[in-house]
């Protein structure tokens, strides 16, 4: 067999091993995918032993395609909520992760100066303790730039042995801060939906008895409340007839309004208009009016308002509701409509079917994956992790890397929805499929790498004590801003988990985080939102401890 054949028959058999491994529980916490590290680091002690040669090549091309088909497809599946949460909650995530770097730093300081450590050494630990390997790179090439020989092989075997208990460190740290504050995972995810909005099942309904008589001739626009939208009319009944109300439908006293929207603004909108009437009087069963549930899918209509459809006016079909990315909102004429998008359509049944020919509603599309917007963001996403950018003061250029730049590309992309009949929306089941396939080949690489003289630089050598020193500079730091976090940040623990690893930029961390709770996406949201700063910070703090440690 060629070196080639033989390392992917190793990987495959890496990711079978370290997947079993994964699904070993103690008191209901395992390793999960991060298990495949470990499985990589058990065969590369017997390759190592037996001499069997592995293709460096096809190694650093898997760990690295491996990695940016992860972050891309994180970044795709948070991107739709990434910018709001940003707004909200992002600047105090960040900060409690910039409170994570700086008390890493500190420790590796402190412990070049206890223990008299070679430069080469502490940043070696550093980058594997935080499991951050272009954290690696950067201090190669600032110790290259002071004037050290030979850092690579001691700056390596000094990351082989701080990387695997890095892991091993922030996972035993969530477990912790679980155990400390008794927390229960069902309780945190559904109070992260509360938080998120995303507990709403449907946006509440009601159905109001016009009695004000001050409402009496005005259009269905002009009345208090419905004329920002917060507020969606989608059916009037007058006597015996219901109808599906245009803007300048004339509302009478004694008319009934089916409502929809949030429960504080029904109410205040109720106030206003009458008194609440019974929930079956504005039903369509008997009656010409359907409500269809209908799927996006149609390129002609992606990126454009919901007014420049004109289906209100046209059809007389009204969007009650919108459902994108787990979240309804109540549409208004300027919402732009993406791929994936579920309206609620209310209207007579022709009226409907004409709507739905011009919005798709191609349930097959909904599970196919445009395979051209995948590797147009990934391209995109290496090109811009690959731009150096130059600082005063620093021999080399800094840049996103091949894990940042992706990710950044994935969230703007999938913010923006769409181009054009290019969409970044990917089906649930693809974007976990091609995840998991990106994190396993990723640790597979890790573990053969890793694994080679582990036990006996751990056991003979001077292993055993970086690996401590690892995960002191690991542990430490995460457990107190964790518990800061939680006491003082208020903060829910899935979103913690999510805090933590992405302040390792770890994704193994955040794939078991993930699995606590598969269906919640507070553990990814929170890992995406601090994990451009934090890349940048990983990088550039190797280079300025490099800089300051050679100065003392």
């Amino acid at each position: 067999m060629s070196d080639i054949a033989i390392t992917i028959s190793l990987l495959s058999l890496v990711a079978v091993l370290g997947l079993w491994i994964g699904h070993w529980k103690i008191r209901g916490v395992g390793l999960g995918i991060g298990g495949v590290l470990f499985g990589g680091i058990l065969v590369s002690h017997f390759t190592t032993q037996y001499g069997i040669t592995l293709d460096a090549h096809t190694m650093h091309f898997v760990q690295e395609f491996g990695l940016i088909l992860f972050v891309y497809t994180i970044g795709i599946q948070v991107g739709p909520g990434f910018f709001s949460s940003l707004r909200s909650s992002g600047l105090k995530l960040n900060l409690f992760a910039m409170m994570i770097v700086f008390l890493g730093a500190l420790l590796v300081v402190i412990l070049y100066k206890l223990f008299g450590l070679e430069l080469p050494v502490i940043l070696g630990i550093f980058s594997g303790a935080v499991t951050n390997t272009p954290s690696l790179g950067a201090g190669q090439q600032i110790l290259a730039e002071l004037g050290f020989m030979n850092i690579t092989e001691t700056m390596g075997t000094a990351y082989a042995m701080a990387y695997p208990f890095g892991i091993c460190g922030i996972l035993l740290t969530m477990w912790l801060i679980r155990l400390f504050f008794k927390v229960k995972i069902d309780q945190e995810a559904a109070a992260f939906e509360r938080e998120m909005n995303h507990d709403k099942e449907t946006l509440h309904a009601i159905n109001v008895r016009v009695t004000n008589p001050n409402l009496e001739g005005l259009r269905i626009c002009e009345i208090p409340g419905l004329e920002v939208k917060e507020v969606i009319c989608s059916r009037l009944k007058r006597g015996d007839t219901l109808l599906v109300p245009k803007d300048d439908t004339i509302v009478n006293l004694h008319d009934y309004l089916h409502l929809v929207g949030e429960p504080a603004e029904l109410h205040r909108v109720q106030l206003v208009v009458g008194e609440l009437a019974g929930s079956e009087l504005l039903t369509t069963r008997g009656t010409d009016l359907r409500t269809v549930r209908v799927v996006v899918t149609n390129e002609q209509v992606l990126g454009k308002k919901i007014r420049d459809l004109n289906i209100h006016q046209k059809y007389e079909v009204v969007i009650s509701r919108l459902n994108r990315a787990g979240v309804e909102l109540v549409p208004s004429q300027n919402t732009s409509l993406q791929f994936g998008d579920v309206l609620n359509l209310v209207g007579r049944l022709d009226a409907i079917e004409a709507v739905t020919s011009i919005i798709g509603n191609a349930q097959q599309k909904l599970q196919q994956v445009q395979m051209l917007p995948v590797f147009i963001g990934i391209g995109l996403g290496v090109l811009l992790g690959s731009i150096p950018v130059q600082i005063p003061g620093f021999p080399v250029a800094l840049k996103l890397g091949l894990a940042g730049g992706p990710l950044v590309v994935a969230l703007i992309l999938a913010r923006i929805g769409s181009i054009g009949k290019l969409y970044w929306f990917m089906p649930p089941s693809a974007n976990l499929a091609l995840r998991e396939i990106g994190i396993v080949l990723f640790l597979s690489v890790v573990g053969l790498k890793s694994g080679g003289n582990f036990l006996e630089s751990l056991i003979d050598g001077d292993g055993g004590e970086w690996a401590l020193y690892g995960m002191l500079i690991t542990f430490i730091p995460l457990f107190i801003t964790g518990v800061v976090a939680r006491i003082y940040g208020k903060l829910n623990y899935l979103t913690i988990c999510g805090l933590l690893a992405g302040s390792m930029t770890d994704p193994p961390a955040l794939a078991f985080a993930n699995a606590m709770k598969e269906e919640s996406g507070a553990a990814a949201l929170s890992y995406a939102t601090v994990y451009p700063l934090v890349m940048f910070l990983r990088i550039i703090s190797p280079q300025l401890l490099a800089i300051l440690l050679f100065a003392l």
